[in-house]
């Protein structure tokens, strides 16, 4: 479990769909996101002239998400240079230190670190092109860093940009707080996964047919196709089986790509004992009561 924490959000121009300003209360460290279109607001700002690390969020013409990870010596200058060279992105995450003091030795460290904690993450796809090399960077401020990212990451996924969040692993059974396995045997698909705050992950190995039903649903049918194209899964040998484990946003969405077929989720999904994730849900609620 993480540590309790206190975020502040501020709204620098006063319209939640602008500017938006995050810290932690007690860190040194202030995120700022950044539409595209509002980019010259960001620029007007003192922080922009800073050293920072930044990310650019948007999408491939295939929809899937991408991002990509880069640091200056003036952040609100070096984002601007993206304006004709990347066309993908449309909201920029910048992140400042509050007292000024990152170096460009701290921001090369932690740009290197970013890519390497989102390309282990996988949740986006990124646009880097992994000349970022791991710089020399004395011990004490590489501790500094890491616990700089810490707080960059927290903020970024508060604002809906889990770039370097891994997904949550299954505990040994052995271990407190396991999360609970729960498990599709229906229409020739075996699937093995777990339920977090996000939705359900899907453990690689799992399998449906490659077959989609006829009544499929195009969207269904896109989801695998990506899937396959990002080589999350692939599909060989009448089975449509993940390669790498895979988060889903809902239990029926995971049931339904996998099975290859329109499910409900929350009755497909069952733990050993058979409950249903529906009556593992009520379960859980009624122990609160």
């Amino acid at each position: 479990m993480g540590i309790p924490q206190t975020i502040q959000i501020y709204l620098p121009q006063g319209d939640p769909a602008g500017i938006r300003m995050a810290e932690i209360t007690t860190r040194t460290v202030r995120l700022f996101e950044v539409p595209r279109t509002l980019l010259s607001g960001f620029r007007a700002m003192v922080e922009s002239k800073q050293v920072g690390l930044y990310f650019l969020f948007g999408s491939t013409p295939e929809g899937r998400a991408l991002a990509y990870v880069g640091q200056s010596g003036n952040v609100g200058d070096r984002i601007k240079n993206h304006e004709g060279k990347k066309e993908f992105w449309d909201k920029a995450l910048v992140a400042v230190s509050l007292t000024n003091s990152w170096t460009s030795t701290h921001v090369s460290y932690m740009e290197w670190q970013s890519i390497r904690k989102a390309t282990s993450s996988g949740r986006y796809e990124l646009d880097n092109d992994n000349s970022a090399s791991n710089p020399h960077t004395p011990a004490p401020l590489e501790s500094d860093c890491q616990e700089y990212l810490a707080t960059i990451s927290v903020l970024m996924t508060t604002l809906g940009y889990p770039l370097m969040d891994p997904l949550v692993q299954p505990q040994r059974p052995d271990q407190q707080n396991a999360p609970e396995m729960i498990f599709v045997n229906v229409r020739g698909a075996e699937l093995r996964g777990y339920s977090t705050p996000e939705g359900v992950v899907v453990l690689a190995g799992s399998y449906g047919r490659a077959q989609a039903a006829p009544s499929a649903a195009t969207s269904i049918l896109n989801y695998r196709q990506r899937l396959i194209d990002q080589g999350i899964a692939a599909a060989e040998d009448g089975r449509y089986t993940l390669v790498k484990d895979h988060l889903f946003g809902s239990p029926s969405t995971a049931a339904a790509v996998m099975v290859g077929a329109s499910m409900n989720g929350r009755v497909t999904w069952k733990n050993a004992a058979g409950l249903t994730f529906q009556e593992i849900e009520d379960r859980k609620l009624a122990a609160t009561e």
